[in-house]
Parts: structure tokens; sequence; C-alpha cells
């Protein structure tokens, strides 16, 4: 364990998962530069760390080379739901792809250690299940899903060229899906949708009939393992290495507990399902385990209670409501 006070540049860093991660470095003591280009991010997610003095924020798009010094990177850059990633499908690619490539040529000058946030997208509508670390996936490369799918496969490869080609120590970290206090309301994705649209008395979207599932790992979790990654010093570290809450549910099953949570009375609205969609994602995280000795203790419940408190307080919504009864 590496104890001395590092600069740590978290790029993506006012994002959704980048800020909760910036949060905990300053708390373990290091100097945090943010990079973001607030595409996705808000600066509002860092707003209470500008006063510290440990803390850099800096408007930058990774797109384009950095020149920084510092004792390690996680690359976090690039918006991470459909409704975003699909909105400019070629800057998305061109995140994943040149981002990778200036935050390795980064890393590669200044040999420090650099974590890629991947993702549980890689495995695409997988045919095995759970899925673990060896499984290749099952990716469309021209659907409307691929600009980020295949961007971060090809991230994935670039970072273990790099590894193996210039000596670049590397991390690499498949995220599945993740929730919690500071996600982007209008981000598209179920659970801040569910959310939002029971606290507001609109009908809950379920796409197709509900019965796909998801495991859902609360960002505490996931900032916890993040670190515990870049931390190990296993050569196994390098990676790829699932990160995500095991427990699996359905779409049906998570508006259930979402309205119950709620106290909403919201009606649920089936709507076709999207193209790609996967049918089921769980990982396997055997892995981050006997790496890190990390399991989630945070359970869906629980997360969601904290999450749901975060969405009332921030769009000032009432904890009663009058909506239309809830559809059988």
């Amino acid at each position: 364990m590496r104890h001395f006070r590092r600069r740590v540049l978290v790029t993506g860093g006012a994002g959704f998962i980048g800020s909760h991660l910036c949060e905990r470095l300053l708390q373990a003591g290091h100097h945090v530069i943010c990079v973001d280009n607030f595409f996705t991010g808000v600066r509002e997610n860092v707003a209470a760390l500008l006063a510290n003095p440990y803390f850099e924020l800096l408007r930058h798009d990774v797109t384009f080379p950095l020149s920084v010094e510092v004792d390690e990177i996680y690359n976090l850059a690039c918006p991470a739901s459909p409704i975003h990633y699909q909105q400019d499908p070629v800057q998305t690619t061109k995140t994943s792809v040149l981002g990778a490539i200036n935050m390795l040529g980064l890393a590669k000058r200044l040999k420090v250690r650099i974590l890629q946030a991947s993702t549980s997208e890689v495995y695409g509508d997988p045919q095995v299940h759970p899925q673990p670390e060896g499984y290749w996936g099952n990716v469309n490369p021209i659907g409307p899903r691929a600009c980020y799918d295949e961007g971060k496969r090809c991230a994935e490869t670039l970072f273990f060229d790099y590894h193996r080609q210039h000596g670049v120590p590397i991390r690499v970290a498949r995220i599945f899906n993740t929730y919690g206090p500071r996600m982007h309301p209008n981000d598209g994705r179920v659970v801040s949708n569910f959310i939002m649209q029971a606290l507001t008395g609109q009908p809950l979207t379920i796409f197709g009939d509900g019965s796909q599932t998801r495991s859902f790992c609360y960002v505490d979790d996931m900032v916890t393992a993040l670190v515990a990654l870049m931390e190990s010093e296993d050569p196994a570290a390098v990676g790829p290495i699932n990160i995500g809450n095991p427990g699996e549910f359905t779409m049906l099953d998570l508006a259930t507990l979402v309205l119950r949570l709620t106290g909403s009375r919201s009606r649920l609205e089936a709507r076709p399902l999207p193209q790609d969609d996967p049918r089921q994602r769980r990982p396997d995280i055997t892995r981050i385990g006997q790496l890190a000795g990390w399991v989630p203790e945070v359970g869906l419940e629980e997360g969601l209670r904290r999450t749901i408190a975060h969405f009332r307080a921030q769009h000032e919504i009432g904890p009663m409501l009058q909506a239309a009864p809830r559809a059988a």
C-alpha cells in the first residue's frame, strides 16, 4: 500500500462516479486534478470540493493531449448512458479511443500507473451468464450502441498494447451498472428513470416485458473497488477485472421496489425493447474478491433509499404524491 500524498488525475471527474472518486481520494489525503469537458459531468458535483487546497478543476476534452505532472491516472472520461453517448456517437468513439491514446501517452511519459474505467457493455448481449472476464462477448459492431461498446473494447486493446509494448502499468476495470446520488436525472438509465418517474407521478416505462435483468452496484462500493484495484500490487490486478454487485433483478423487480420506497402510485407503461438491449447482465466478481477482498456492502433497497432521498432533496420533490392508480 502506497501512503504518500499523490497527485492523482481523474478524467471525467465531474461526472457521477468520477466526483465520488475525487471525494474519496481527497479524503485519503491525495492531491486531485479533476478534468472534465462538462458534456455530461456537472460542476455542481464537485462544487463542495473547490475550497479544498488539494483539489484542482480543469475544463479539458481528453480527445486532445494534456500535459500535467501526476503520480497516477484514473481515466473515466466518456458519456456512459445510451441517451448521452448516442447523441454524438462519433464523439463518443473519439472520447474512448483518442482519450485512451492521450492518457496512455501521458502515463508512458510519466511512468505512472493508469486505470481504465471500462464497462460491462464489452460483453454486449451475453450468451454466457454470469459474465466472467474471460468471456469475449457478443457485441453488434455496427448497431446504435456500438459507439460506446466498441469504443470501450478498443480502449481495452490500447491499454493492453501499451502495457505489452511500452511497459505502461495498467489497471482495467469493467464497471457494471452503478447507481447512487449525483446520477443525472435525465440520463436515460433505468434507476434514475424509475426514481424520477415515480417521484413526479409519471408512468414507469418498462421496455419489453420487463424480464430482462441487471445487477446494480451502489456508487460507494464501486469507488472502494476502483481504489482497491489501483492500489493492488498483485500482477493479476492488470485486469480486466469485473466490478459490480452480483445481485440480479428484473426490471419489474426494480420498478416494484422503487414504487414501494417512494410511495408513488404511478402505473407501469410498456414500450418496445431498444435494439441490442442486453437480456441479462450479472458480473462474476471472483477476481476482485481474490485481489482485494472486495465484496459490495450496500444492498439494493438501502442504496435506493439513499438515492431517492438525494433526488428528492436535489429536485425539491415532496414525500407524498397523488398519481394515477398503479397498474396491476
